[in-house]
């Protein structure tokens, strides 16, 4: 879902946390060494996040915000601030040829420049983070 997270409202801040789970405490980001991502430079982008960009002239970037059951793609147009919220069931990630990471949930999508190692890192740090909770664990099923 994309939404616009500029305001504090109570009701968007539930849906966020339903869907991906609440933001990780202080000893849990310290424990992976960080949750959120460097500025990532946009290169491409679905119709309805396009049509956000567009109607400002700054440069397209957006950071990645890990949760326990998801990631947070945040981005700015004009004043406003916009989150396409993706839990990890419906997540795809691709690297391209060209140095170029591919996130994808449903009919949205956002492809990011790959031009640092950070980036890299953290991509596989998102890989690693949805591989381990994805699915439920079969302690948790019984």
């Amino acid at each position: 879902m994309l939404l616009n997270i500029s305001y504090n409202r109570p009701e968007i801040k539930e849906r966020i946390n339903k869907e991906v789970g609440a933001p990780f405490t202080l000893l849990e980001r310290i424990k992976l060494n960080g949750s959120g991502s460097p500025k990532l430079h946009i290169t491409s982008t679905s119709i309805e996040i396009h049509n956000l960009l567009i109607l400002d002239s700054n440069t397209n970037i957006c950071n990645i915000e890990l949760r326990p059951n998801g990631i947070i793609v945040m981005f700015r147009s004009l004043l406003e601030t916009y989150a396409l919220i993706i839990p990890y069931y419906k997540l795809n990630l691709y690297k391209g040829k060209s140095e170029e990471y591919s996130v994808y949930k449903d009919q949205y999508f956002i492809k990011i420049k790959a031009d640092s190692p950070a980036i890299h890192k953290f991509m596989l740090k998102i890989l690693g983070y949805k591989t381990d909770n994805a699915l439920p664990h079969l302690e948790d099923i019984r």
